[in-house]
Parts: C-alpha cells; sequence; structure tokens
C-alpha cells in the first residue's frame, strides 16, 4: 500500500481533492468525498489538533470582526455545514489536518481530534471522545473505534496523533495561574507553579503515569489499524508535539505592574510562571509523547513511527509575545491584510473572561494556536506528509526567516529535519 500511496502522490497536482463532509453516525467520521479513492492522512487528538480557536485571526480589542476569519459556522463539520458532530469538538476548517488545499495535493484528510480530549472517554456532561474504543453507538465513539471502522474501508496512509495535555489538567493550571495572577499584587507575587495542585501535576511519578496513558494511546492507534487490516508497514504513525502558547517572562511585552497585562493583552500570569510554563509543563507534556514514540518504535519495528515537533512552531507570534501586537497595536486594519496580518499579529487567542459570556468569543478558545497557527502547523504538516510525492518524515517546525506566506496564504515555515 505504501508503493502505491507514494505513487498517487506523484499525480497530486493533477486531482482537486474535495472535502465535503458526510456523517456516518452520532460520534463517528465524517468523510471527505473523493472519487479516486486517494490517500488520507487523519488526524487524533484534542484541542490542540482539533482546530480550537481556528475561527479567530489574530487578537483585537476593537470589533470581532476585525479578526473573525471563520464565521458562525467554523466548527461546523457535519453532512449539512450546520452543526458540529460532537458538540464541542471544534474541528474547525483551518485544523491543520486539510493539507490537500486548492486542489494542489491529491491527499484527503479527517479530523477526528475533539477538544477536551484525554486518551481515555469522557461521558457524562459533554461527551469527549478519548483514543480507545468506547463505543456507544449513537451515544458516541471513541477515536480508536472511529478510526478502525473508516480504515476498513478507506487507504489511511498516515495517522498524527497529539494527546496528553488534558491528562496533565492543561485547563487547571491556566485557570490557576491566571486566578493567582488575578488576586495578588506586583509586590507581593503568589505563583502558581509553586501551588501543591499544580507541583503533583509534575512529579516523577504523575509523568511517569501520563507517558504510559500516551503510550496507550499510541497502542490503540495500532491496534486500531491492525483491526481494519492495514498491516503497520502501510502506514505512518506520526506523533506530534505541543507548542508552546505564550513566551517566557521577559518577552511578555506588557509590565507585571498594573493590570495592561490582562485587561489589553489577555495573558495575566506573572513572568515566573511564564517561564515555569515553558521550561516543565510544556516540556514535560512533549516528553509523554517523544518517550511513548520511542517505545512504539521499539515494540512496532515494522511500524513507521516520527516525530513532528511544534512545540517553537509559533515563537515570534506568541501570545503578549514582544515583536507583535493586537491589530490595533501594530497598524493593521483586519485579518485579510497579507502579509501584514500574520506576519505583525499573534497566533494565539487572547485569554478571556467577561467577553466569553455573550458570544462570539468562547472560552473554550482561549490559549489555543488561532487561525494562523493552524494554518502555520498545516503548512509544515504537508512538508513532513512529503508535499505529494517524498517519504513521509517527522522534524522540527519553526516560522522561516523573514515570514510572508506561501501560496496557499500560509505563513512560510520550515521544517528541519
Amino acid at each position: 500500500m505504501r508503493t502505491i500511496n507514494r505513487a498517487r502522490r506523484v499525480l497530486a497536482t493533477l486531482v482537486v481533492a474535495t472535502t465535503t463532509v458526510a456523517a456516518v453516525a452520532a460520534g463517528s467520521p465524517a468523510e471527505a468525498d473523493h472519487e479516486d479513492g486517494g490517500p488520507w492522512i487523519v488526524t487524533l487528538g484534542d484541542s490542540a489538533i482539533s482546530g480550537e480557536a481556528g475561527r479567530w485571526a489574530g487578537n483585537t480589542n476593537d470589533s470581532y470582526t476585525r479578526v473573525d476569519a471563520g464565521g458562525w459556522d467554523a466548527y461546523y463539520d457535519n453532512a449539512t455545514g450546520t452543526a458540529e458532530q460532537i458538540p464541542g469538538c471544534h474541528r474547525s476548517e483551518s485544523a491543520e489536518v486539510h493539507i490537500g488545499v486548492n486542489g494542489v495535493n491529491a491527499v484527503n484528510s479527517l479530523n477526528l481530534a475533539c477538544s477536551g480530549a484525554r486518551t481515555s472517554t469522557q461521558t457524562g456532561g459533554d461527551f469527549k471522545p478519548g483514543i480507545d474504543f468506547y463505543d456507544d453507538g449513537a451515544g458516541g465513539q471513541g477515536q480508536a473505534t472511529m478510526l478502525q471502522e473508516f480504515a476498513a474501508d478507506h487507504d489511511v496512509d498516515a495517522v498524527v496523533l497529539l494527546i496528553g495535555a488534558n491528562n496533565y489538567g492543561f485547563a487547571d493550571i491556566v485557570t490557576q495561574c491566571v486566578l493567582n495572577w488575578m488576586t495578588s499584587p506586583w509586590w507581593w507575587k503568589n505563583y502558581c507553579n509553586d501551588d501543591s495542585s499544580i507541583r503533583s501535576r509534575f512529579t516523577t511519578s504523575a509523568i511517569a503515569a501520563r507517558t504510559a496513558e500516551v503510550k496507550g494511546a499510541i497502542d490503540n492507534v495500532v491496534s486500531a489499524l491492525d483491526a481494519a487490516g492495514q498491516a503497520q508497514d502501510t502506514y505512518t504513525l506520526i506523533v506530534q508535539t505541543y507548542w508552546s502558547p505564550v513566551p517566557r517572562g521577559a518577552d511578555i511585552r506588557y509590565s507585571e505592574r498594573g493590570w495592561t497585562r490582562q485587561s489589553v493583552g489577555g495573558c495575566g500570569m506573572w513572568n515566573r510562571d511564564a517561564d515555569w510554563a515553558n521550561d516543565v509543563a510544556v516540556v514535560a507534556m512533549n516528553r509523554s509523547l517523544t518517550d511513548a514514540a520511542a517505545t512504539a518504535r521499539l515494540q512496532h519495528p515494522s511500524l513507521d513511527v516520527e516525530v513532528l515537533d511544534m512545540q517553537r512552531a509559533l515563537h515570534g507570534h506568541r501570545l503578549c509575545e514582544q515583536g507583535v501586537g493586537l491589530l490595533e497595536e501594530v497598524g493593521v486594519a483586519d485579518w485579510t491584510v497579507l502579509p501584514a496580518a500574520p506576519d505583525r499579529t499573534e497566533w494565539v487567542s487572547q485569554i478571556r473572561t467577561t467577553t466569553t459570556i455573550f458570544g462570539p468569543y468562547q472560552l473554550q478558545e482561549d490559549i489555543h494556536s488561532s487561525y494562523w497557527g493552524q494554518l502555520a502547523m498545516r503548512n509544515c504538516l504537508r512538508q513532513a506528509y512529503g508535499n505529494g510525492g517524498e517519504a513521509v518524515s517527522g522534524g522540527t517546525c519553526t516560522p522561516a526567516a523573514g515570514g510572508g506566506v506561501n501560496g496557499y496564504g500560509e505563513p512560510n515555515m520550515t521544517l528541519t529535519p
């Protein structure tokens, strides 16, 4: 199958890929309708890869219309484009998986990731499919179940997995750090990184447990494709790492004194906590992914396991980072101004509070890679996938020197082996 898939990609520029979705069942995957039955790339995981915050291209404290790249239906992924297949998954149109754009790469894409997902399925309240074999029929399925059913009659050539942040408690960590910033003065800072509720998440034993959970997710992906009849030497598993959403404290453009760090920038946290987020939290989450990937290579020698390192993919465009700004701060009229909009603005959505009460912003979009960040990672994923004919490879993704956008309107990116 791998040889056939590579040959198909040589013809990439001759085939127009479409992405019309058709729901199979509640909680089950949507299919892109493609006449040639070409190869598929599938993403599994959580909000960092589902497309969360993909509606917003940059940040502004003026009218939301200046940054509204996706519209009210940005997350609608059912057959008729009228609702989400799974409420709250936020599989946006700008999600990185959709590398077959503008009729150029004959690659079909399927997004099974879900915002808020952990390695195991969560039921009760909001349904969040994990990377497991949960199956309640019309009540919902785990992402491994969806993948197995889909792969039974589709040519899955690559699976991209990004999971584990919610096992560590990502949302709770962000909430605690912002709360500590808002409730302590600059002369008596209350840091979040030394709170017992935070430190306990990053002990040696806790990290080992999270790594085992991620490894279990990888095992489930392999088992799903085994059960679907795909030999392990016929596809590539790309394990992706998390991007850093905020810069180190010294690189935040708003002072620790006063309220502008949150009231204007939407990044309320102390410098030391921002340093900790980069040096400890993101590193631990990514180590769980890379260690689990290394173990999978040993256990499945015929399986091609690649690591796509996105940790620095947003550097230079992170929330409140120096050198970029809100649209009104950098003199960009709106998100459509190219290449100024992606070059001068942030690629991570603000942490918002009261502005999410009545919309259009949603609380779950906070501190997630937004439109430009997702297109930037899409650019790197396309390069990793082989640009239509080369072998799939891993590497480190970073913004290209000089900025600008490519022919797809994506920020220029460099993938280094």
